[in-house]
């Protein structure tokens, strides 16, 4: 989908046997009756490899590896001997059901919930006469969320009750009305969002909700953004030689070859597309009110208007030309098509262009050099001038600015939190405080991409904020000076009282977390330095949280593996042409072979799927995966500015290969062929469902916050949530612990264990949207 539409642990710990290679902390050993059973190191042995281990924990421990709690339940259950090792895996696997018993009456909780929902939305309905947008959209989301939460039975039921067929029938009655009226983002918002998510494996939807994203987002592009920026500045700089050097590179480097005919056509329909938008454009909408004139400023009416049109004239011969165009391609075999043919269309269609529309060339360049560059693939483009900067700051994580993360969620722009050592951070300004202006206007019709905007700037440069302090009603004004902002990747699982983050999250068996949420130039020695700090402090497993990481950089990617692993290949890509390049392991710097557990989710992705597939690999098994299937991009991109004129081309050169060198797979290959089998399949699969995903991010987001260390002096103090309220909203994150938990079990570590309690109610703050 195109960027518009985006725009979203009872036992003393004791060091008897400790069966790695780890610094080792003062405490006294238990003596155990089945002690002769447990695993034994010998000191000769550095490498810390087991000489014995009870076999009904290796088995156990085997199961839970899998995620087949039941089976390592069954082992237990049989077993006729009783240890310390034992009992402890009785006691984690009797939490993990515990666990699942609670979310089970949780999801049956949410179920009914939606259900009354439902029941409560019907009842407005009746009292609407036409029903709103709003309430049919209303309706269909609590049916999804309901069918989600319903057990399988009850799935189809929920979406055959008589009130959701009539709004999915309303629905698209009103679809089809948005899309006469050229109301495109209406259309898909109010229909075939809703569509494609009732009826997933529809591909006549989904070729809509395309055709209407794609709509929309010409439409966009060919307004004045009510932030300042003119739709003629976004293209400034736009060549044709920028497409014609990107076909030279892809032509060479593309990793499977260049399906020609694919990206012709991909073009042509996105040239068909903006004539349709810019004659729409030019049909006279209905004469606004008196009152709706009163409640609209005058940036908002000037962004309902196109930059350029077309009448019905010229809009025909333009369609009339491109079908003429695709009329000579016929006789043209599909597969014979290349970059000639390409390079020819292109010219035909500019020459079209001059004869009819007459647009600035520079439209009809980026319309269809960014159509036929996505028919590749989603990672394929071509970064315009104008754009660079944002691009490269989304690379680097590096911008200049004043260091804070801000929300629009209730309408008012909010500092949600503080960067450390920024300009915001000196200057007195605090989580929660609201910014009511910005360089003297006001925020409160100010989009949050126009602030981000507006806010950041030119190291050096001045931005000039109006400040209120909710909690006690001050107001007042502060001119910052904007600096050179690098946001760190590395996270704890939430803020120590002083703002540092605290990367122990079970302090009594020294188990640390640590959450990378990008691979930047940092990453690694960043991790390398944490890791350290904590080995220091008695560290004896770890679990890594790539969740929602989307990736970054390969070679950091490798560097945080590196860590890790003591030899052999980390990745390999495989390029169209030459030889397959490796990124290799090195045994100097590598750390201790503790336990380690990664979290994955669908949005972990690129280097995250690099890093948790290395992991993983049978040829390393260095990690246990926990969670769900990663997104499934698989391949590996460059970025040159070959294509000149300040533009840069990002195109997939490689597909990587996992050290045993089987392939990631990548979804839209995947997706082609009807599979879901894409990406990093976790060892122990947990699913979060919408309900326990909000509660997690919510008590994320409160443990992230940064605030003043002075603070408190307002009376308030930082929401922060206990472990176990922590763990009960994150049942990944829950397992993940567990499971290192037996890890360090079977290399006969006693631990400190509390048995499941059951959670109490537990007032979570709104969740807060941010941005940097």
């Amino acid at each position: 989908m195109n960027a518009m539409v985006q725009r979203l642990n009872v036992w003393v710990l004791c060091y008897c046997v400790w069966g790695l290679s780890l610094p080792v902390f003062a405490g006294g050993c238990t003596p155990d009756e089945n002690a002769d059973k447990t695993i034994s190191v010998s000191a000769s042995d550095p490498s810390g490899s087991a000489e014995a281990i009870d076999p009904t924990v290796e088995a156990v421990i085997k199961y839970v590896r899998s995620g087949d709690f039941e089976g390592a339940r069954s082992i237990l259950a049989a077993a006729d001997v009783r240890n310390a090792s034992l009992e402890q895996l009785r006691v984690l696997l009797d939490n993990q059901q515990q666990l699942e018993a609670f979310r089970r009456r949780q999801l049956k909780k949410a179920y009914d919930e939606q259900l009354a929902e439902l029941a409560k939305i019907e009842a407005k309905a009746a009292e609407q006469d036409p029903i709103a947008d709003e309430t049919v959209n209303e309706a269909l989301a609590a049916a999804l969320r309901a069918r989600e939460y319903a057990d399988e039975p009850n799935k189809k039921t929920v979406m055959e009750l008589p009130f959701v067929q009539r709004m999915i029938a309303l629905m698209q009655e009103r679809g089809q009305a948005f899309q006469e009226q050229g109301k495109w983002l209406d259309a898909y918002s109010n229909c075939y969002y809703w569509l494609t998510q009732l009826y997933e494996d529809n591909a006549e939807h989904k070729a809509v909700a395309e055709r209407l994203t794609d709509l929309a987002s010409i439409e966009l592009s060919l307004k004045d953004s009510g932030c300042g920026e003119s739709a003629a500045e976004r293209i400034a700089g736009i060549t044709p030689e920028m497409l014609l050097r990107a076909i030279n590179a892809l032509e060479t480097n593309y990793v499977n070859g260049v399906d020609y005919w694919l990206m012709i056509d991909k073009a042509l329909t996105r040239c068909e597309l903006l004539g349709e938008v810019l004659l729409k454009g030019s049909v006279p909408k209905p004469a606004a009110s008196e009152k709706q004139q009163e409640d609209k400023d005058a940036s908002e009416i000037k962004t309902e208007e196109l930059a350029w049109k077309a009448d019905a004239a010229t809009a025909s011969e333009w369609a009339a030309g491109l079908t003429a165009i695709r009329t000579q391609l016929e006789e043209v075999e599909k597969s014979s098509m290349s970059a000639e043919r390409l390079v020819a269309v292109f010219d035909m269609t500019l020459k079209l262009n001059a004869s009819t529309l007459k647009l600035p060339e520079e439209i009809v360049i980026a319309q269809f050099s960014e159509a036929a560059l996505a028919a590749l693939d989603p990672f394929t483009t071509l970064v315009w001038p104008w754009n660079v900067k944002d691009f490269e700051k989304s690379m680097t994580q590096q911008f200049t600015g004043i260091g804070i993360e801000i929300s629009k969620r209730t309408g008012v722009l909010k500092v949600v939190s503080l960067l450390p050592d920024t300009p915001a951070y000196k200057s007195g300004l605090d989580a929660d405080d609201e910014i009511i202006a910005v360089n003297g206007e006001s925020t409160a019709e100010m989009t949050i991409f126009c602030a981000v905007s507006k806010i950041t700037g030119p190291k050096g440069s001045k931005v000039a904020l109006s400040i209120k302090r909710p909690s006690t009603g001050q107001t007042w004004d502060v001119t910052l000076v904007r600096d050179r902002i690098v946001v760190q990747p590395l996270r704890g699982w939430q803020r120590t009282p002083s703002g540092d983050w605290d990367y122990m999250i079970d302090p009594a068996n020294k188990i640390g977390y640590a959450r990378l949420t990008g691979f930047t130039e940092t990453s690694g020695p960043d991790m390398d330095k944490t890791l350290t700090e904590l080995e220091n402090k008695g560290l004896s497993a770890l679990i890594l949280d790539l969740r929602f990481n989307s990736g970054g950089y390969l070679s950091s990617a490798a560097e945080v593996v590196d860590l890790f692993v003591r030899e052999g290949v980390i990745v390999k890509s495989n390029p169209r042409h030459g030889f397959a390049t490796y990124e290799i392991a090195h045994r100097s710097g590598t750390h201790p072979d503790y336990p380690l557990v990664v979290l994955i989710n669908e949005g972990s992705a690129s280097a995250s799927e690099i890093v948790a597939g290395a992991l993983q690999d049978a040829r390393h098994q260095r990690a246990t995966l926990v969670g769900e299937r990663s997104y499934g991009k698989g391949s590996v991109q460059v970025v040159t500015p070959f294509t000149g004129g300040g533009s840069q081309l990002k195109y997939t050169v490689a597909y990587y290969h996992l050290p045993s060198d089987q392939q990631v797979k990548n979804r839209y290959q995947m997706e082609r062929q009807g599979r879901k089998d894409w990406g990093i399949a976790p060892d122990v699969e947990v699913k979060v469902f919408s309900n326990e995903l909000r509660a997690m991010v919510e008590m994320q987001r409160d443990n992230d916050v940064l605030f003043r260390a002075d603070h408190d002096v307002d009376g308030q103090t930082p929401v922060r949530h206990s472990l176990d309220k922590t763990l009960q909203s994150d049942p990944q994150l829950a397992v993940g612990l567990m499971i290192a938990q037996a890890k360090l079990t079977a290399a006969g570590k006693t631990l400190t264990l509390t048995p499941w309690q059951e959670p109490k109610e537990e007032v979570v703050p709104v969740a807060k949207e941010e941005t940097k």
